[in-house]
């Protein structure tokens, strides 16, 4: 098997044309002949090209509404023949060599996105495409194969170094890209058919994505990493567009849509902003402005907040920016910014300003997952959201309007805190969080111990916590934890209740003349 091979013959069949003209006219300048199907060999030779149709090298028409057209022995024949054993069988059955593929598939991915019904959805599921592709990156021996638009300079560049011909390096790398494709094809069809069958635990189950970075490392220097896009249309790190700042990490994305999946909780029709660290929020709150809400949630526990990342569920304006740009901040990501704000972080010139030119939908579906040894877990996204109508006031108090606004807020909050999870707010602004405690009782200490930081930061007369709600991930075991909340001056909870003593729970909560609803659904984050 040679190293270096010329290209005489390449088959072109591709859904997206984009480059495709200048591409087949550098191919033909170079004397290579061009094969084609339908739609590409129309476009090629209106552009006044010479293609031959891949129906006259195989003495079939298109069939069946073109399903039927590069399924055939003389298109896979050319593509699998092994040049220097199969001779004898291609000159016997005419066969001619395929030295180049080009084929991108038809766009199933984008059809689905578009909400297409089931039947033109099916029409979308390549079959010749992907049998070629395959068949090629099998072959890469004597066969290069190129399926992404982004690779057409880089086959010219490879051709341009090695006087027309391509190494076996080249085209081993571009089987693999051609695998891969393939198979994350195949994954995007799996899935949507088990959703379009109601199949919530299929018996098999695939994940793909394309890569949208290296990243230097991952959660440590000693960890290679990378990020990669799932092609979902979901606002967020992954489709935001980086105005400025240094290259964003591992932990700076993973970070960023903590925050940002945070802050889209909250309606646009008020400001409302979330300030995250090591995946938890150190501060939540809306407002009157966006400076009012960064403000209200800087304040929360502005210790936490250096070196943190700031979501923003409202255009950044300047006066904000100004505000946000007075302590170090890794990452500030919202829906748009204006000039002004655009023109304060330019000062900044390692602060990551990203915009995403809208907010995620919390209650829309998805699926998440998590690898474990041997295996993976994969579960509903948590888009689990509670009304004043869905709540159960369990204690002889019930709630005034205030408090009841603050515990929406507050369980909203809690659903984005690791767990144990306990979230203290005020006024629609967090004053005290708790995360990630072993205990429950450990995460309501530490939540009270961060709003009296606070006050001593602020010099305020007394802990912000004192008049507050509190909101818990989960049902509270025992007493102690709702004894710990009214010592730290909270005055309602809210829970989703479902503990065997919880009874004992709701007394503990009446004898400190504290209001509790119960929620019935548990927002635990690991």
């Amino acid at each position: 098997m040679p190293d270096l091979l010329p290209i005489a013959r390449a088959l072109i069949s591709v859904s997206d044309k984009t480059g495709l003209l200048e591409f087949a006219q550098s191919l033909a300048a170079r004397g290579v002949e061009l094969l084609s199907t339908g739609g590409t060999s129309e476009m090629l030779r209106k552009a006044g090209l010479s293609v031959r149709d891949v129906s006259d090298l195989t003495g079939f028409p298109e069939m069946m509404d073109g399903r039927v057209k590069t399924l055939h022995p003389k298109v896979h024949g050319g593509l699998l023949a092994l040049r220097d054993q199969h001779k004898p069988e291609m000159e016997a059955h005419e066969i001619e060599p395929i030295d180049l593929l080009i084929v991108n598939l038809y766009p199933f991915e984008a059809t689905v996105a578009k909400g297409a019904d089931y039947d033109t959805c099916i029409e979308n599921i390549d079959i010749g495409g992907p049998a070629m592709l395959r068949a090629a990156a099998k072959n890469h021996a004597w066969v290069t194969v190129v399926t992404d638009v982004e690779d057409y300079n880089a086959l010219l560049a490879e051709l341009d170094r090695n006087d027309d011909r391509i190494s076996y390096a080249f085209r081993q790398r571009q089987a693999q890209i051609a695998y891969a494709r393939t198979a994350a094809y195949d994954a995007a069809v799996s899935t949507w058919m088990a959703d379009a069958l109601g199949e919530a635990t299929p018996r098999r189950r695939a994940f793909a994505g394309t890569l949208a970075q290296p990243l230097r490392y991952g959660e440590n220097p000693h960890q290679a990493a990378a990020f990669y896009r799932d092609g979902s249309a979901r606002p967020g790190v992954a489709t935001a567009r980086q105005l400025q700042g240094k290259e964003l990490s591992y932990n700076n994305i993973n970070d960023t849509d903590a925050a940002f999946e945070l802050v889209a909780e909250f309606p646009t029709d008020r400001p409302a902003c979330a300030i995250i660290k090591h995946a938890n929020p150190c501060g939540v709150a809306v407002g009157g402005s966006l400076l009012d809400a960064y403000g209200r949630a800087y304040d929360c526990d502005r210790t936490s907040a250096f070196g943190g990342i700031v979501a923003l569920n409202h255009m950044l304006d300047g006066a904000t920016a100004a505000r946000i740009a007075e302590i170090f901040t890794e990452v500030v990501i919202a829906p748009d910014a204006d000039e002004e704000a655009k023109s304060i972080f330019a000062a900044k010139k390692n602060l990551r300003l990203l915009t995403t030119g809208a907010l995620p939908d919390p209650t829309a579906k998805g699926l998440t997952f998590r690898q474990v040894a041997g295996g993976f877990l994969v579960q509903d996204r948590d888009n689990g959201e509670v009304t004043a109508a869905d709540l159960k006031v369990v204690t002889k108090r019930a709630p005034t309007d205030q408090e009841l606004a603050d515990m929406l807020f507050a369980w909203k909050v809690a659903k984005h805190v690791k767990s144990n999870a306990i979230v203290y707010v005020k006024d629609e602004a967090t004053v005290g969080i708790g995360a990630g405690q072993m205990s429950r009782v450990d995460s309501t200490m530490i939540a009270a111990r961060k709003a009296e930081h606070m006050a001593e930061l602020l010099h305020l007369p007394v802990s912000p916590a004192k008049g507050c709600v509190a909101a818990s991930d989960a049902f509270f075991p025992f007493p102690d934890g709702v004894e710990e909340l009214a010592r730290a001056g909270a005055k309602a909870v809210i829970q989703p209740g479902g503990s065997i003593r919880d009874a004992e729970v709701i007394a503990a909560a009446d004898a400190a003349g504290l209001a509790m609803v119960f929620t019935g659904q548990r927002h635990f984050r690991h």
